[in-house]
């Protein structure tokens, strides 16, 4: 069996729909599922009757081992059969989590979770794991589109290539199809993001669309000979990307996008779109590290 599928676990209702999630990711790929659950030092929830950090303090190990039980349940439910591990941890959940993504083929996480750092929470934990796991990150925010496609928000920049496979596999694994996205942003975007451009602003709309297609055509041409049996559609799109990703999302059983090792979203993602695209996207995102520090 090869790496599990590492989720968050917290109590709180995100999670345990990431829990769900990662458990129907698990059993297509073949793997167990490892819940791990982590005490951050900011924790609200830790009864302080009890030594900080430890499980094995008063009321701790009843409040850690209701959470898993019910994380299991909802697991089993989702995925009857699906092999289960439990990881209890002292420590930041983000740390804890990006520790656990060594050894993981997918880190799942929710969007929103109980008080502050412990709580999963997207702008902390999964900001964390983009930045720094060690393999695919999914956020869970709402489910996705049942029979609706993987959308791959697809950039001319050499990090997005591992992006581009994982949407590929994961279309495979779900028997999905495929549709990738490349926005052209007007020259009028960065300096006016308005309904409309101001009127003196012109733009070669034909030239636009036709570097749109130049730019899918080289991310997909390697992947649609290795996976012949993904339909994909191709949208070049002349726009605003974070519109266009947020819309397009609403019919999508996941949203796929990449990132640059080392902290900062490259390219397509870059600053006010990637925070656009996890607070605002109608499906679970996945981010996708290039690996590279």
């Amino acid at each position: 069996m090869g790496q599990p599928v590492v989720v968050g676990v917290d109590g709180s209702p995100s999670s345990l729909d990431a829990v769900e999630t990662a458990a129907r990711e698990a059993v297509p790929r073949g793997v167990g599922l490892r819940l791990v659950h982590a005490f951050g030092r900011t924790s609200s929830h830790v009864p302080r009757s009890g030594p900080p950090w430890s499980p094995a303090g008063a009321g701790v190990r009843e409040l850690v081992d209701g959470t898993l039980a019910e994380a299991e349940r909802r697991a089993r439910d989702a995925a009857p059969g699906v092999e289960l591990a439990r990881d209890v941890a002292a420590g930041d959940p983000s740390a804890v989590l990006v520790f656990a993504s060594r050894t993981a083929s997918l880190t799942v996480v929710g969007s929103h979770g109980r008080g502050t750092v412990a709580g999963l929470l997207l702008g902390s934990t999964a900001g964390q794991l983009a930045a720094h796991g060690h393999c695919p990150v999914l956020v869970v925010r709402e489910a996705g589109r049942a029979g609706g496609p993987v959308l791959l928000a697809v950039d001319d920049a050499p990090a997005s290539a591992p992006a581009v496979r994982f949407a590929f596999a994961e279309a495979r694994l779900h028997g999905a199809p495929l549709t990738a996205v490349h926005v052209c942003r007007p020259g009028s975007a960065d300096a006016y993001d308005g309904a409309a451009d101001p009127p003196f602003v012109t733009y070669d709309r034909g030239h636009l669309r036709d570097h749109a297609e130049q730019v899918l055509d080289a991310a997909l041409a390697g992947c649609e000979q290795r996976y012949p049996e993904v339909t994909v559609r191709r949208r070049p799109v002349i726009g605003r990307v974070r519109h266009t990703l947020v819309e397009a999302s609403a019919d999508a059983r996941l949203l796929v996008v990449g990132a640059r090792g080392g902290g900062g979203f490259t390219g397509l993602l870059l600053g006010s779109v990637s925070q656009a695209v996890l607070h605002h996207a109608r499906c679970p995102v996945a981010v996708v590290r290039d690996g590279r520090e």
